[in-house]
């Protein structure tokens, strides 16, 4: 059991670097490894491998594009997060703890969910399949939204950046596992086979919870509905409509977030308006979807708010229930970070936008002249090694020197980082450079990942740890995914100005010397020179960290103020417990 205690009794600023060290042999941060490998592995067997075996079954790819969807739960996950931290589970929280005996419940959701799916014929009971994936991809958040309060409430902050890395480890580790795994086994004994063998390794996974230490004793918030008049069934009515609004809600938001509209399109036709339902998937196709998601999510937001506030002038159960659930988490954030509040949400929000922009660098790896082969074997296998090394050095980092130092080295790091592309851009078709860019960025995009992460559980607070870390994990990426749609129109804007002799023409001196290969196709793609077109990349990239000036100024502001009110990483802190 932990007892808490203040920030500074309980992390100290300063290890030793073989102190450092220990902490990832602790009992608790292997345990982490093992979690995150059962995060991780129902994932990819409800999204990318099941549509493999649907494909190879003969099903539509706008069928298969249906089944992704089991995973648009995730995107609003912090909405039940409250229940996660305000329902005990009968003999099983008493036995295991709160926290434990969520996971345990949810990971055999997990293991009887897969297990069913492991025995269907997608031809058959392709319906059946589908409502099964959902279940997974519910119970797969759900254990998520606990590992997460788990992994907080056992440790103090200075191990939260260790922990994190475990369970990206794991996390990781389990994506490989389910990616390659099941599509080597199918190949010989068939998918039903297949998926019966990630049944037995998702059950041994989740030996690790009966492993994991248990948590303080978890207190549960109290709802205060003294006084509350009981009409039982205006209350099952008010409970109805308030749920069907919060659902319409979470679809719209869902449906932003993740820049599919195909299940509101569907509500949209089976109400009895097939035109809205295909102007709907049009929209968020067109040049202009980002701004139709964007509105999407501001209204998810908006309506989900509506769907809890009480009812103005007259106190209701649900209104009462509901305002608690969701409303009390973030009167609480407020509460005790008062001005400084905003200052850390602008945080989460743009520490890793710098990193969120690049998602054009696999069309300008092949424009420098990079072969598929090359980038696949560069970013796939080295990449994937240099992102776990930056995720070890950051929960090191946080064990070592302390969380706030480490937040702010990962705030000039990432967008510095990015730089290392603009000089990758001059070299052209070079493999070491190659190497060295692609190297540098994910060791740091690692980095700044895991001390992010430590950041935000550090954040929390008893009694609201699921909730309000849900809610800040949802937050954290919202930025990025409206800002990086822009991405490629700036490379193009910024080619065409340097090519007309605008702001960026003189950008193009530092090409003269790239290599012939590389560019080569720039006039057929994009209409410019060469030249041009590497203007237009270089001119990305130093947006990119630019933009990452604005975390660096952020994390300046936050870490003087914590150090101005006598914190120094939010308000958990905790003696060890190993």
């Amino acid at each position: 059991m932990t007892a808490h205690v203040t920030p500074s009794a309980a992390s100290p600023s300063r290890r030793s670097a073989r102190a450092a060290l220990a902490v990832f042999a602790e009992r608790r941060t292997l345990v982490m490894m093992a979690l995150g490998f059962a995060a991780g592995l129902p994932y990819l067997l409800i999204f990318d491998t099941l549509s493999a075996w649907l494909r190879q079954e003969g099903l539509s790819l706008q069928v298969i594009g249906f089944f992704s969807l089991a995973t648009l739960v995730s995107s609003f996950k912090f909405l039940w997060a409250p229940v996660v931290d305000r329902i005990r589970i009968p003999v099983l929280t008493v036995w295991l703890g709160h926290r434990r005996s969520w996971m345990l419940a949810c990971q055999a959701v997990i293991v009887l969910g897969l297990a069913l799916i492991s025995g269907q014929d997608p031809k058959a009971t392709l319906g059946t399949m589908a409502a099964l994936a959902v279940l997974v991809g519910f119970s797969s958040a759900t254990q998520d939204i606990v590992i997460d309060a788990w992994r907080i409430e056992v440790v103090d902050t200075s191990r939260q950046g260790a922990m994190a890395a475990a369970y990206s480890w794991g996390y990781r580790g389990a994506m490989i596992v389910a990616g390659a795994v099941p599509l080597l086994l199918a190949d010989s004994f068939g998918w039903n086979v297949a998926y019966g063998v990630m049944v037995l390794t998702m059950a041994l996974s989740a030996t690790a919870t009966l492993l994991a230490p248990r948590e303080a004793e978890h207190a549960v918030r109290s709802t205060h509905v003294e006084g509350v008049p009981l009409h039982p069934v205006r209350d099952w009515w008010e409970w109805a409509a308030r749920l069907m609004v919060l659902a319409a809600g979470a679809l719209l938001l869902g449906s932003g977030l993740t820049a599919n509209a195909s299940v509101l399109a569907m509500v949209a036709g089976g109400v009895g308006v097939p035109d809205a339902a295909t102007a709907l998937v049009a929209a968020w196709r067109s040049a202009a979807g980002i701004w139709y998601q964007l509105v999407a999510v501001l209204a998810g937001f908006a309506v989900i708010i509506v769907s809890v506030m009480p009812v103005p002038g007259a106190r209701t159960l649900p209104g009462t229930y509901l305002s608690a659930a969701l409303g009390d988490p973030l009167r609480d954030f407020f509460k005790r970070y008062g001005r400084r509040a905003g200052w850390i949400l602008a945080l989460i929000c743009l520490y890793r936008l710098s990193d969120f922009v690049l998602n054009i660098m696999n069309p300008f790896y092949l424009d420098l002249g990079f072969t598929l082969v090359e980038v696949a074997e560069i970013r796939k296998v080295y990449g994937v090694i240099a992102t776990l090394a930056g995720i070890f050095a950051g929960g090191y980092a946080v064990a070592r020197i302390g969380l706030m130092r480490s937040l702010l080295i990962g705030a000039l790091a990432g967008p510095l980082s990015n730089l290392v592309f603009l000089w990758l851009a001059t070299r052209g078709h070079d493999l070491m450079g190659l190497f060295l860019a692609i190297g540098s960025d994910n060791v740091m995009g690692g980095f700044s990942a895991t001390v992010l992460i430590a950041y935000m559980s550090s954040l929390t607070t008893e009694g609201f740890t699921a909730t309000q870390y849900a809610m800040f994990s949802s937050l954290y990426a919202l930025p990025g995914r409206i800002v990086a749609s822009q991405s490629g129109r700036i490379v193009e804007s910024a080619a065409h100005s340097a090519e007309a002799g605008g702001a960026f023409s003189g950008l193009r001196s530092l090409f003269e010397n790239v290599p012939s290969d590389s560019f080569a196709g720039a006039l057929a793609k994009s209409g410019v020179s060469p030249a041009s077109l590497a203007s237009g990349y270089a001119a990305f990239f130093l947006y990119s960290c630019a933009i990452g000036v604005f975390a660096i100024v952020l994390t300046i502001i936050v870490v003087r103020t914590s150090r101005t009110t006598g914190t120094s990483s939010g308000s958990r802190g905790k003696l060890d417990a190993r």
